[in-house]
């Protein structure tokens, strides 16, 4: 049983402690998975190099889904993080704009599949799906080095959960940068193996909030 005197030491600590302002908390993680990014874009640059077709792929509508879906799932991960960092925070608010996101690139996905007039296989595999998922997979593991850095500067108090939401946030970011290098159009294969490969980095992540990676 904590004694009289115990209570009113830690009362003594607590009593200015104030709850990081929201400001402060979005600098540490642009600094840390904005370090992460860096790394991922050279490496992509270095490794796979921008799709030859950039400027023709840009005036295609998939282009642009492509890019949609992963930066509002990036974008709903850093939501996620930024509450996850707090002392006892939840990602609802991220949670729900990726479900979101999700969903309506299935509802595309499945508009796509049923209006083509040739085999669904092609479409859903593509011509990459062997390593798409392992590629975005990869770019991820610098961000979510550089977002658990920051994370364990905050005040994560849900480590699991805090690590499964930086690995979907790395992964999501991981993913966008992907985009300028993958030459696939199909709305299927963006649907499958793009997300697949942010639930990779989302799994890492979940590791790493395991392994204690996330206390500070």
């Amino acid at each position: 049983m904590p004694t009289a005197a115990t209570n009113d030491l830690i009362e003594g600590l607590v009593t200015d402690l104030t709850p990081a302002r929201r400001s402060a908390v979005f600098g540490r993680l642009s600094l840390g998975a904005g370090a992460g990014a860096l790394v991922a874009i050279a490496a992509t640059a270095l490794w796979l190099g921008p799709r030859p077709d950039l400027a023709v792929a840009a005036a295609l509508p998939s282009f642009w889904i492509k890019a949609a879906y992963t930066l509002v799932a990036a974008v709903a991960g850093l939501l996620a993080v930024e509450r996850l960092s707090r002392p006892g925070g939840r990602a609802a608010a991220g949670t729900r704009l990726a479900a979101l996101a999700f969903l309506a690139v299935v509802v595309l996905a499945a508009g796509q599949m049923a209006a083509g007039m040739e085999d669904g296989r092609p479409m859903f595999l593509g011509r990459s799906a062997e390593y798409c998922p392992f590629a975005i997979f990869a770019l991820a593991l610098p961000v979510l080095a550089g977002t658990v850095w920051a994370m364990r500067g905050l005040g994560p108090t849900r480590p699991v959960a805090a690590g499964l939401g930086a690995g979907l946030f790395a992964g999501a970011v991981a993913s966008f940068v992907y985009s300028f290098s993958c030459a696939e159009r199909s709305i299927p294969f963006l649907a499958s193996w793009y997300t697949l490969g942010i639930v990779l980095a989302g799994l890492a992540g979940l590791a790493a909030g395991r392994a204690g990676l996330l206390r500070w």
